[in-house]
C-alpha cells in the first residue's frame, strides 16, 4: 500500500508559478512509477505528467509541455511538479498517483491515488 499526499496548490495570477509536491509514505516509492492528474469544475480528470521509477523517461501532456516540469527525489520519497507561466485553464484540482509504469498512468491506470490539491488561477 503507498499513501501520497499533496501539497502546494494555492491561488497565482496568470503568467505565475507554484510547485506542487507529493509525499508518499507506505510500500517502496522507487518502484512506482508517478504521475499527476487533474480535474477542472465540470470536467473529467486529464493526464498531466508522469515519471518512470529511475526518474529517466517521462510524459507530458501536450497542454503543458514547455510550462511544466515533473521531477522527483528517491531519497525524500517526493514528487513534483514545478508549473511555469500558469494559465486560467490550468485551474484544478490536481492529484498525484502511481502505477506501473508511465504509459499506465497516462491512460489513468494507476495504483494509487492521493486526494488532491486545488490549483487556481485568475485572469
Amino acid at each position: 500500500q503507498v499513501q501520497l499526499v499533496e501539497s502546494g496548490g494555492g491561488l497565482v495570477q496568470a503568467g505565475g508559478s507554484l510547485r506542487l509536491s507529493c509525499v508518499a509514505s507506505g510500500r517502496t516509492f522507487s518502484s512506482n512509477a508517478m504521475g499527476w492528474f487533474r480535474q477542472a469544475p465540470g470536467k473529467e480528470r486529464e493526464f498531466v505528467a508522469a515519471i518512470s521509477w529511475s526518474g529517466v523517461s517521462t510524459r507530458t501532456a501536450d497542454s503543458v509541455k514547455g510550462r511544466f516540469t515533473i521531477s522527483r527525489d528517491i531519497f525524500k520519497n517526493t514528487l513534483y511538479l514545478q508549473m511555469n507561466s500558469l494559465k486560467p485553464e490550468d485551474t484544478g484540482v490536481y492529484y498525484c498517483n502511481a502505477g506501473s509504469d508511465t504509459l499506465a498512468l497516462a491512460r489513468g491506470n494507476a495504483d494509487f491515488w492521493g486526494l488532491g490539491t486545488q490549483v487556481t488561477v485568475s485572469s
